[in-house]
């Protein structure tokens, strides 16, 4: 933003001080430079001359969430939804604030209701209301949402993924499993999707699956210590010591604390835990902890 830029935003002001027109564009300057507090200010003295103005109102909003004043930014954006009841776009943000910030999830599925109510075919506001009825504990109305979401865009990798979430918290583990796949199809480099079929086929007992899924996992974050970690419980369980006893010690050495103590204790590793490569494993990491040298 150039000095002169900045001029033609002030001269105005000195030539008009009450002038609704140039405290808004001053405004608007100011909170693209991400100049948060004096944009607030120049919105306010905006809002003084013309205090039904919808824009003003909605960017106070944007601007008051940028300085992490949640509250008063949903107050912000009502006020414009007040001025304009049918204007989808404060509904929208209001809502995102109470999803996100405040997490006030019963006001935000209130916020997109009425953002839908102005953009019926919005992907976003139904997404987002499966989100605020996914954490608010509301699993089937999430997924309607979601499936709202899919008829819209139907490749889409979160809606997708998220209906697998519902799924999983509601208890349908193969449901989600199928989900976190078509997750998986819409975004095939995906760390999240590989790994969360893992824990599942895991958890179903279906540990060779479960390995390959780990596998992709590992394939796309080589140094993620929880897909090693639950492939070594895997290959044990298959009684696979060789490989299991590798993959643990590419999560020891990534994070030695947490994954020498649950080595020693989970139940799951009790068939590689008399195998000298183990106790030689253990026994490296003790030795380094007495010595100081423990991973930082």
């Amino acid at each position: 933003m150039t000095n002169l830029t900045l001029l033609t935003v002030y001269r105005p002001l000195e030539c008009r001080p009450d002038s609704y027109q140039g405290w808004y564009t001053q405004a608007n300057v100011l909170l693209q430079r991400k100049l948060y507090t004096e944009a607030l200010l120049s919105y306010e003295k905006a809002l003084e001359y013309y205090p039904k103005d919808y824009w003003a109102w909605y960017k106070r909003g944007m601007t008051l969430e940028e300085l992490g004043r949640y509250e008063e930014a949903v107050s912000s954006y009502e006020n414009a939804s007040q001025v304009q009841p049918s204007n989808y776009w404060a509904w929208y943000d209001q809502g995102c604030v109470y999803l996100e910030d405040i997490k006030d999830y019963q006001k935000a599925i209130e916020c997109f209701d009425k953002a839908l109510e102005a953009s019926p075919n919005d992907y976003w506001s139904h997404y987002r209301k499966g989100e605020a009825l996914r954490l608010w504990g509301h699993y089937e109305a999430a997924i309607a949402c979601y499936d709202k979401s899919l008829e819209i865009r139907a490749n889409d990798y979160w809606a997708w993924y998220r209906r697998g979430d519902a799924l999983l918290n509601w208890g349908r583990k193969e449901e989600a499993l199928t989900n976190y796949k078509n997750a998986l199809d819409a975004k095939p480099n995906d760390y999240w999707a590989s790994y969360q079929q893992g824990v599942i086929l895991q958890e179903l007992g279906r540990f060779q699956e479960a390995i390959s899924c780990y596998q992709n996992a590992l394939d796309i974050e080589p140094d993620d210590e929880y897909g090693w970690y639950n492939q070594a419980c895997c290959y044990a369980k298959l009684g696979n010591i060789h490989e299991a006893i590798y993959s643990l010690e590419k999560a020891v050495q990534i994070y030695p604390p947490t994954y020498l103590e649950l080595a020693q204790n989970n139940s799951e590793l009790d068939l590689i835990r008399q195998d000298e490569r183990f106790l030689n494993l253990v026994n490296t990491y003790e030795v380094q902890e007495s010595n100081g040298n423990g991973h930082q």
